[in-house]
């Protein structure tokens, strides 16, 4: 079962997306720059540190970014 946490962060990742797609598509933010700000993002929860609980969550969102990064599905690429 979902909770309202889960639907919320779904929800942050579509926007999120779809504004990056839109700043690219605009021309106001190149391909290379969009890659480097999720790879900014994955590297903040990469270097995260705390109570090993809170390093499994952060392992998890820098593991989903850098699967995005890799599918490209920020990006329209040609």
């Amino acid at each position: 079962m979902s909770t309202a946490s889960e639907h919320a962060g779904e929800a942050a990742l579509s926007i999120c997306e779809a504004l990056l797609l839109a700043l690219n598509d605009h021309g106001l933010l190149p391909e290379h720059e969009i890659v480097g700000v999720l790879r900014d993002a994955a590297a903040t929860h990469e270097m995260a540190v705390g109570a090993e609980r809170d390093m499994d969550n952060h392992r998890a969102v820098a593991e989903l970014i850098n699967a995005i990064i890799l599918g490209g599905n920020s990006v329209r690429r040609s």
